[in-house]
C-alpha cells in the first residue's frame, strides 16, 4: 500500500497540481483546502507527510501546525508559503514544522523535498553503523527505533529534532557550525539560512535539558555553533 501524503492548500489548482505529481512519484493523496479540514484529516495519523499551506480560510496553516504539534502528532510537515517572509518561515518552524518552501515553485521541487524529508525521517533507512545505542547523561537515543528517553520516559520529537540530537550526539565533544548541521540534517541548500538550525536546537533543549536557559547537553559555541557534552554530575 502506498505511502499517504496529505495536502493542504485553498488554491484547487495547485492542490490538484501537486496531488498529481505526488502520485506519479507513488503517494497516495488526500486533499483539503481549508485549515479545519486539513487539521480533521491529519488528526487520524495515517499520512507520513503533511503539504501544509500557510494561508488557509477556517484556520490558517500556523494554527494547524501549532495544534497537530500539540496533540504529539509528529508527522512531519512540509510549509508553503506565499511570503518571502523570514518572520514567517521562522515562526511556522517554531512552531513544529519541518521545512518550508516559498510559492511560486515547482511541482518537481515540491516531490523532491517530500522525498528528502522522508528519506531523514524514516528509520529503515538509517544506516547499519548507526543502530547502536547513544547514551549522554540522562539520555538515550535508539537510532534504529527513532526514539529517545530522559530518565526512562520516552521523548516526543519531531523527525528533524531527533535527526539532530542524534547528529550531534554522534559527535560529542566535537564543535559543529550551523552550516555543517544545515548540510547533515537538511541536506540541501537553506541558503545560509542559519536561524532554522538555532529554532530546533531551542526545541531540543525544552525537551532534553533540566533548565533550558542553562543548557548541560547541548552548549553554544559563541561565534562558532553548538556541541553537545555529557553533562557534569551535581
Amino acid at each position: 500500500m502506498a505511502d499517504k501524503v496529505i495536502v493542504v492548500d485553498d488554491e484547487v489548482s495547485i492542490a490538484t497540481l501537486l496531488k498529481f505529481n505526488l502520485e506519479q512519484a507513488g503517494f497516495e493523496v488526500e486533499t483539503a483546502h481549508d485549515g479545519k479540514t486539513g487539521l480533521e484529516l491529519a488528526e487520524k495519523r495515517d499520512a507520513v507527510l503533511i503539504v501544509l499551506d500557510l494561508m488557509l480560510p477556517e484556520m490558517d496553516g500556523l494554527e494547524v501546525c501549532k495544534r497537530l504539534r500539540q496533540q504529539k502528532v509528529n508527522t512531519p510537515i512540509l510549509m508553503l508559503t506565499a511570503k518571502d517572509d523570514e518572520f514567517d518561515k521562522v515562526l511556522g518552524l517554531e512552531l513544529g514544522a519541518d521545512d518550508y518552501l516559498t510559492k511560486p515553485f515547482s511541482p518537481r521541487e515540491v516531490v523532491a523535498r517530500v522525498k528528502a524529508i522522508l528519506r531523514r525521517s524514516t528509520p529503515a533507512e538509517v544506516a547499519a553503523d548507526d543502530q547502536d545505542t547513544i547514551e549522554i547523561g540522562d539520555v538515550k537515543i535508539v537510532p534504529s527505533n527513532y526514539e529517545v528517553f530522559k530518565k526512562g520516559e520516552r521523548l516526543e520529537l519531531t523527525p528533524k529534532e531527533f535527526e539532530l540530537l542524534a547528529y550531534l550526539a554522534k559527535n560529542k565533544g566535537r564543535v559543529l557550525t550551523r552550516d555543517q548541521l544545515l548540510s547533515a540534517i537538511w541536506n540541501y541548500d537553506f541558503v545560509g539560512d542559519t536561524r532554522i538550525v538555532d529554532v530546533h536546537i531551542s526545541h531540543l533543549r525544552e525537551k532534553i535539558e533540566p533548565v533550558t536557559k542553562k543548557p548541560t547537553y547541548i552548549k553554544t559555541i559563541r561565534g562558532l555553533g553548538y556541541k553537545m557534552e555529557e553533562p557534569m554530575a551535581e
